[in-house]
């Protein structure tokens, strides 16, 4: 299928989709839902690291104090 018969095929036309537009449709909303994911993903985890380098300092600075006063 061409890429604009693709685009030009609209849901709710009351046009049934072909299998072929389906799997098509499904390949890029899969491919979509992985990119978004792993930006979750990794926005999760850089967070994380900023939270965690920030308690350590805090914690440095707490055992810093108790040790030399």
């Amino acid at each position: 299928m061409s890429e604009k018969e693709m685009k030009s095929y609209r849901f709710g036309t009351g046009q049934e989709p072909t299998d072929e537009m389906l799997e098509q449709v499904m390949k890029e909303v899969a491919q979509e839902a992985r990119e978004s994911s792993k930006r979750a993903a990794d926005a999760y985890f850089e967070q994380m690291r900023r939270n965690i380098a920030a308690h350590k300092g805090q914690w440095e600075e707490r055992i810093n104090s108790i040790i030399y006063g």
